[in-house]
């Protein structure tokens, strides 16, 4: 195989501390392949002296299939592996751990729901609750961090530290290890016990870790270990598509590594050969803007077919429409469904795009599920008052928002499957105030019974005062009202086009019904548009890329406020750009839901 000049010397190097900067498609799995195979062909290294970490089991499956491809009919023990899956070889030989002690990641769920319902944490969105505790919990652990000084994010101090101290104590009960207690439980091991480290150092006396740009803390802190004495680390990355602090990443590692390894040689894969030379000069254009990264500039030997497409449209229904169409003329175009990408920043931006596919037949499937909108607590409200309005009396459905926004009527006033707003009456005869609150309630399922669904939501809204419910939610879950409006603004706008409340929620049904089916089929389809956040998508490649609403708010996020989120985000569009061979389109929108949004920061820094 032929190889450039930047390849080779990676490929060539032997012993000491290496860094290889890998940009988008520049042949770093073939150079950690062939350096593996010279090691043992060439300088005479045992493979079973061998570690090649890859972050997940996918990219070690293929990473291995490459090599053994490579080396031809015989088999060589090399290891090649995951973090977790190397760190917990290590536990297996010290503790006599198996896989029943490892915690999977649905009793997770279960425990910590278990957890907030005897601590008595009131919760309306459990899901997303439940989530964001999951994935702080692994930060903590991953940083190192001491819980006394961790601000979260999701709920207060006192709340996470007491269900942070519950589930670790219902772990060690029941003597089970999540996968970030096997890192630091890995690390413990090894700063404790310097027989064990040297046995291990012995074994792997020749570690290959690819993606290192995504390593978090108490990783690199392991692995710096196991390298000791001689560091023979061959680390292969790109700082500028760390896109994971919120899983722990920590891309200054890679930055403060010449730090650590004094002797540390660098060599940059300066040639990209997936995307044209437009592509690439405007991805650089973007990414030279972040200020905390290794300088870079790349070549390309791709010429370039058509110019970089950056439009506006007026909303997300003209947005969508405009793919739709764009998709088709590619068809003609020598492409086929499976080279097409649209990459959006978080899955709940391609609601409408999903609805407008299948309303065209175009074949799609989703690396990620995109949640159902209808199927949110916000809308579950807005809901009940509906049904209500509607007529029915049931008890689960007041009970869901008798105090949203409030009128302090307790749950005890509902004592009867059916409800009837005289016996709540009387129920508060003593409290005016109270009967006040319900006669005005019963005024307002009154004004909503014959309303559109657009207009009752509004009502709600407004009239009633849910916005007023949703920004005390919001207070306590620390999160910005923003978020949960806009949620609401999306529900009013899917209802806009409809006359009836029966014909809304029958197209809701039919909506949840063909999400389900979609995501169920979504790896049965070969030929097919696919559809992925970002994230999802690192590693890939497409020949034609869609990037949707890059907006700001959506890209960079509304959550980035400091520097270091900015840079991620920019990293993020980085990536997305990086995903395509031959075309690619940014869009971005004039308003969203009614109101007017500014284009994305980035598509600026592109254009100049």
């Amino acid at each position: 195989m032929a190889f450039n000049e930047a390849q080779i010397t990676a490929v060539d190097h032997f012993k000491g501390p290496m860094m290889v900067l890998s940009g988008p498609g520049s042949g770093k799995t073939t150079v950690i392949t062939y350096r593996a195979k010279k090691l043992i062909e060439e300088y005479g290294v045992s493979p079973s002296n061998m570690l090649v970490i890859t972050f997940t089991k996918k990219s070690a499956v293929e990473m291995q299939q490459r090599f053994d491809k490579l080396m031809g009919s015989k088999k060589y023990t090399v290891t090649f592996g995951t973090f977790h899956a190397v760190f917990f070889k290590i536990l297996k030989y010290a503790y006599n751990y198996n896989t029943a002690n490892i915690l999977r990641e649905d009793k997770k769920t279960d425990i910590i729901k278990e957890i907030i319902n005897y601590l008595r944490i009131e919760i309306d969105d459990e899901n997303d609750f439940i989530s964001g505790i999951i994935s702080e919990i692994s930060l903590v652990k991953g940083d190192m961090l001491d819980i006394n000084h961790y601000y979260s994010k999701n709920c207060s101090e006192s709340i996470f530290k007491a269900i942070y101290s519950h589930y670790n104590d219902r772990l060690i009960r029941s003597n089970l290890i999540d996968f970030d207690d096997m890192l630091i439980m890995c690390y413990e091991l090894l700063t404790k016990r310097a027989d064990i480290l040297k046995l291990w150092q012995n074994k792997y006396r020749y570690i290959l870790i690819d993606e290192f740009q995504d390593i978090s803390r108490v990783q690199y802190e392991v692995m710096k270990l196991l390298a000791l004495p001689e560091n023979n680390l061959f680390i292969v990355g790109d700082d500028d598509q760390s896109i994971y602090r919120f899983r722990g990443a920590r891309p200054e590692i890679m930055q403060n590594l010449p730090n650590d390894y004094k002797d540390l040689k660098r060599v940059l894969l300066d040639t990209n050969y997936r995307s044209n030379e437009k592509i690439v000069a405007a991805s650089m254009k973007l990414i030279n803007n972040n200020r905390l990264r290794y300088k870079k500039s790349f070549k390309c030997n791709r010429s370039a077919k058509d110019d970089i497409e950056i439009s506006e449209f007026k909303n997300q229904i003209e947005e969508c429409n405009y793919i739709v169409s764009a998709i088709n003329k590619k068809l003609k175009e020598e492409h086929t469904y499976r080279d097409i990408a649209v990459l959006y920043r978080t899955n709940t931006n391609p609601r409408y795009l999903v609805e407008k596919l299948m309303e065209y037949n175009i074949p799609f499937k989703m690396k990620d599920a995109i949640p159902n909108i209808y199927n949110h607590f916000l809308t579950r409200d807005i809901m009940s008052y509906i049904k209500i309005a509607m007529g029915d009396d049931s008890r689960k459905e007041f009970l869901g928002i008798i105090n949203r926004p409030k009128r302090y009527i307790s749950r005890d006033a509902f004592n009867t499957p059916l409800v009837d707003l005289e016996d709540l009456r009387e129920f508060y005869e003593d409290k005016s105030y109270v009967v006040d609150r319900i006669n005005r309630l019963e005024y307002d399922i009154m004004m909503l019974e014959k309303m559109t669904p657009y207009a009752a939501i509004c009502y709600i809204r407004k009239g009633i005062g849910y916005d007023e419910f949703v920004e005390e939610y919001a207070s306590m879950r620390r999160i910005k009202p923003e978020e949960l409006y806009d949620i609401l603004d999306e529900l009013e706008d899917s209802a806009r086009s409809y006359k009836t409340y029966e014909e809304w929620f029958k197209h809701i049904e039919e909506y949840g019904e063909e999400l389900k089916k979609q995501f169920q089929n979504r790896t049965e389809l070969e030929d097919a548009v696919e559809l992925s956040t970002i994230h999802s998508a690192k590693g890939l490649e497409y020949k034609s890329v869609f990037i949707m609403d890059a907006n700001e708010g959506t890209t960079p996020y509304k959550k980035s406020v400091l520097d270091a989120d900015i840079e991620e985000e920019r990293r993020l569009f980085y990536v997305a750009m990086t995903r395509a061979k031959d075309y690619l389109h940014i869009l971005y929108l004039k308003e969203r839901y009614g109101k007017e949004v500014k284009v994305s920061r980035f598509i600026e820094e592109i254009r100049k």
